[in-house]
């Protein structure tokens, strides 16, 4: 019976990924996006086969930070589940807001949240309960922090503490460019208040690695390994982005490896953040380092990663997507874990941006080509809205083009002939988006 009403908040490729997903729940009858995208509306289809959504999607003219209205919507429509994508309207206690209301929503509490709006709080947190990460100092003076960074005699990462939209973090090389960094963040405001407090901590060398997991304050269940590509070109050369594009595939990982991970990550900051009276459910994502001396978390998301989310919700396969959130949201998710399946091969995503991101980028820029994609192609818009019918660019990140396929050359190779059919002014991508992973699998 398709009787749910589900809002979605957010505006980006992550969000049109979880009202896709969630559209094709038997359970969902309609599905709101608040604010949407132009690919975030679309007619309802019973009928639907293969990758199309089943249940009607609706844009919804609410930012995802006006938390009043966003209620006031919800309580009107009487919405049985709210989904949040990004981390602003989380660190602002959205989940509280609506849990005070009696309402449904998925997500961690403002207070939980501080795992991901906070680096200085996680950093405390991880080592106060033995939660592998590096070694780091938490700095609100220019002159302390550069003192430390010359006594450190290591390369370093230099972190704004708050939210920056994912280009708060300045890895840097030695001293000269760490004392730059710091200036940016601290003397020059870059990042805004996200700056005010910084982290300075070692600079690990690795595999990077994103694994997520399903939440419900007690029980978690992983979803497969995933890795991002974050920097701008070819080769992981300019500067950082929100991410470039992304796979998923459990041959990134051994299952021994997975299973380090659970229990040294996932299950004790389950646990810690329980004892601390500040349950965690919704979405946790850890950022994984790969060193020569082990596994280090190098940080951690409150949400649904974006690229990640559109690599990782086409292999949630023979599972219902709504009624595993809502074992979450109702702290029932042991009850449910056994219901969860994967696609046993891999996908894999490109961004395409508008020209000259992550810097200054024109919007308003006519996209051709959506139309002729291969079916078995998924067009995740991000940064796009309509102008006189027609779908234009509207953010740095425009588009991810996403694919499935037995084998993570083959989802590659898939995902690359749907950038080819799209087309506008200036558009840029990464022509190697999986390619070490296929290497590394001898693929």
């Amino acid at each position: 019976m398709s009787d749910l009403k589900v809002l979605v908040v957010g505006a980006g490729g992550r969000e049109h990924a979880l009202a896709w997903a969630l559209s094709r729940s038997a359970r969902v009858g309609q599905v709101f996006v608040a604010p949407g995208n132009a690919g975030t509306e679309w007619p309802e289809n019973p009928n639907a086969t293969g990758l199309q959504p089943r249940a009607a999607s609706q844009n919804v003219a609410i930012s995802a930070e006006d938390i009043p209205a966003l209620l006031k919507f919800a309580q009107h429509e009487r919405i049985d589940l709210t989904v949040v994508g990004p981390e602003v309207p989380l660190s602002m206690g959205i989940v509280d807001a609506f849990q005070a209301a009696g309402l449904l929503i998925f997500g961690p509490t403002k207070a939980a949240a501080q795992l991901e709006s906070s680096k200085a709080f996680a950093k405390t947190f991880m080592k106060q309960h033995g939660i592998p990460t590096a070694e780091y100092g938490a700095f609100t003076n220019f002159e302390t922090a550069h003192a430390f960074v010359h006594d450190f005699g290591k390369p370093v990462v230099v972190k704004a503490d708050g939210l920056a939209a994912g280009k708060g973090v300045i890895v840097c090389d030695d001293a000269a460019q760490a004392e730059d960094a710091l200036r940016r963040i601290m003397l020059n405001n870059e990042f805004g208040a996200a700056g005010g407090m910084v982290i300075v901590e070692e600079r690990l060398e690795g595999e990077e690695l994103s694994m997520l997991a399903f939440c419900d304050g007690t029980t978690a269940v992983m979803m497969p390994p995933a890795r991002d590509h974050k920097r701008v070109f070819d080769n992981d050369e300019g500067p950082n982005t929100g991410g470039m594009g992304a796979f998923a595939d459990v041959g990134l990982t051994s299952l021994h490896l997975r299973i380090e991970i659970f229990e040294k990550v996932i299950e004790p900051t389950l646990a810690a953040m329980q004892a601390e009276g500040i349950p965690y459910t919704g979405v946790l994502y850890s950022g994984i380092m790969l060193t020569p001396n082990g596994i280090k978390v190098l940080e951690f998301n409150c949400r649904f990663g974006d690229p990640e989310t559109q690599v990782i919700l086409p292999t949630l396969v023979d599972t219902d997507i709504a009624l595993l959130l809502l074992a979450c949201v109702k702290h029932k998710l042991d009850l449910f874990q056994d219901k969860v399946h994967w696609f046993h091969g891999a996908a894999a995503s490109v961004a395409l941006t508008s020209p000259g991101y992550p810097g200054d980028y024109p919007k308003g820029l006519p996209i051709s080509g959506l139309e002729a994609v291969p079916e078995d192609v998924i067009v995740f818009h991000a940064g796009t809205t309509t102008k006189d019918g027609q779908v234009v660019t509207n953010g740095g990140r425009v588009l991810n083009v996403t694919a499935m396929g037995d084998t993570l050359e083959e989802a590659v190779n898939r995902a690359y002939a749907g950038v080819e059919k799209i087309h506008f002014e200036g558009m840029h991508h990464r022509k190697d988006i999986g390619r070490a992973g296929v290497k590394q699998n001898g693929q």
